[in-house]
């Protein structure tokens, strides 16, 4: 069978509206229930977790093998019906994770209590998935060495971080680590076992495609995606955000909080 051409695997990759739809239905009914998520809808704004989720939705087959990397407790934590399906459609989910939360996850079919590399496995995955972790990684190159060892010949890696010229990541990078879960507290409603200290060493798209190449990997699909969670807790705050989002939309500009999406394939 002839490799798909890195054009038509974007293509294929590129999530549908169709898709965001399904997704948005699945964990907000229709109609969507709670405010946040109606307003979102009317201003036709998705947020990242849902492009995170109907790619990975469209990525998990059936059998496949899949390893969920700095897991935690929860696959989707914004979206448990989700990880319920391709936990059941996959042949096998890992979770590899080095923080105790991992023991709490319910979806994921054997547990490791430890960094990725320490990881053993007899077959490698087709599936590597990282949400919000890349963040977090001290040494890039070393990092990305043990996914290329735990990723099949033709699987897929997908990153999905934070973009580290954002607004809050850059605040981040300046507030003192200690007064980081106030901050996630007051905005998200975070618990304290939750948060872990940044470092920011492969958060630029540029950054990424370097890292991963230098380990045998080559980018198949990438994306810019607009987050505007931070004033998700505020409703008149929330609102007077979608307008600027639709504004800046509309003067097709990006807009400045956002997060990044890639995909890369191992050779």
């Amino acid at each position: 069978m002839n490799e798909p051409s890195s054009y038509s695997e974007s293509s294929f990759l590129e999530v549908t509206r169709g898709q965001l739809d399904n997704i948005f239905r699945l964990k907000y009914g229709s109609p969507a229930t709670g405010w946040g998520p109606r307003m979102r809808w009317h201003a036709g704004h998705f947020n990242p977790d849902d492009h995170y989720e109907a790619l990975v939705e469209r990525l998990v087959e059936s059998g496949c093998r899949w390893l969920d990397v700095g897991c935690g407790r929860n696959v989707f934590p914004s979206n448990e019906r989700l990880a319920k399906v391709l936990a059941d459609r996959c042949g096998l989910l890992v979770g590899v994770d080095p923080d105790p939360t991992v023991m709490e996850n319910p979806f994921v079919h054997r547990k490791v209590k430890a960094p990725l590399e320490d990881l053993e496995s007899e077959e490698p995955f087709d599936l590597v998935t990282l949400r919000m972790v890349a963040e977090h990684v001290q040494n890039p190159a070393k990092f990305t060495q043990s996914l290329a060892r735990c990723t099949a010949r033709g699987g897929r890696v997908v990153v999905y971080t934070v973009n580290r010229f954002s607004p809050v990541p850059l605040i981040t990078s300046a507030v003192p680590f200690a007064l980081h879960h106030r901050a996630k507290r007051i905005l998200w409603e975070s618990e304290s076992k939750d948060t872990f200290p940044t470092y920011f060493r492969m958060n630029t798209r540029r950054r990424l495609r370097k890292i991963f190449e230098s380990a045998s990997f080559s980018e198949v699909f990438f994306a810019h995606l607009d987050d505007c969670r931070t004033t998700g807790g505020f409703r008149l705050l929330q609102r007077l955000e979608l307008g600027l989002w639709r504004t800046l939309r509309t003067l097709r500009m990006r807009y400045p909080e956002n997060c990044l999406l890639g995909v890369y394939r191992k050779s």
